[in-house]
């Protein structure tokens, strides 16, 4: 049982990390898992966990927040009736199934190789979030067989590499296709419970060596509990500044950082 010494840094790591999480997930809509795998690879490095499949821990750990966040988003939107709940069946089984397959790989490739693919993917994210247009569209209407397909498969194999929700990757989908904002926000949170829960329970099972203290797997048990705890109860102040000022703005403030964090991340993997 490690001491208290050694876990004290790492705990209050966790709660600023989950406090900050839940203010940008409250105020600018974003996922939670595109905040908090960067951070935990920041926090536990520093702390010296992770060894060489330190990524698999960040991703793991945010897969298992994302559990919980979105079991509470998907309720609350489905109160009132936003939630899509035609286009969820519909991709709900491809999203499952490819998120098994992307953790599955996500277990074998190297940490560095999860960082290279979560750079590259959350710097396209912020380049979308910074330029992307409402009024931009790839079809009309939500896309049939087999392009449906194609689309929600990738959406759960990308999402369970980086471990993420189905958002950040869901929703500007589904409004290229013609779905309003409100309701694409609100059917993404269903993309997160269908693409999590089997990520997180293959990730129970990825023996991890050097694995931070109280870990299941890759799922470090403390930072979950932390986060999820910090994470609830700063989200409604974010959502209560969202409503309080212009939130594009620090939207696009956000997009320059996570393009930053991005860049960061692809420096390390090439060694720079």
């Amino acid at each position: 049982m490690p001491d208290l010494a050694s876990l004290l840094p790492l705990l209050v790591a966790l709660i600023l990390i989950g406090g900050f999480a839940g203010v940008i997930g409250g105020l600018l809509g974003v996922g939670g898992g595109i905040v908090l795998v960067p951070a935990f690879f920041y926090a536990f490095g520093q702390l010296g966990y992770g060894g060489g499949q330190l990524m698999q821990v960040c991703v793991a750990t945010s897969m298992a927040t994302i559990v919980v966040t979105s079991l509470r988003s998907v309720s609350s939107h489905h109160k009132k009736g936003a939630v899509d709940w035609s286009v969820l069946r519909s991709w709900g089984p491809v999203l499952a199934g490819s998120a098994v397959v992307g953790t599955f790989v996500a277990t074998q490739v190297s940490s560095l190789t999860l960082q290279a693919v979560f750079a590259v993917l959350a710097g396209l994210a912020g380049l979308w979030m910074a330029f992307g247009r409402e009024e931009w569209r790839l079809g009309a209407a939500m896309p049939v067989e087999p392009v449906r397909s194609a689309l929600a498969g990738g959406v759960g194999f990308f999402s369970a590499m980086m471990g993420i929700g189905g958002g950040t990757f869901g929703v500007p989908l589904m409004t290229l296709f013609g779905m309003p904002i409100h309701r694409a926000v609100a059917t993404a949170s269903g993309f997160g419970v269908v693409i999590a829960v089997p990520s997180v329970l293959g990730f129970l099972l990825l023996p991890v060596a050097g694995a931070p203290p109280l870990s299941i797997g890759a799922v470090n048990l403390p930072a979950f509990l932390v986060v999820i705890g910090s994470t609830l109860l700063t989200t409604p102040f974010g959502v209560r500044l969202a409503h309080a000022m212009n939130p594009k703005p620090l939207k696009r403030a956000f997009a320059v950082f996570l393009i930053l964090v991005a860049l960061n991340m692809l420096r390390k993997v090439l060694g720079w």
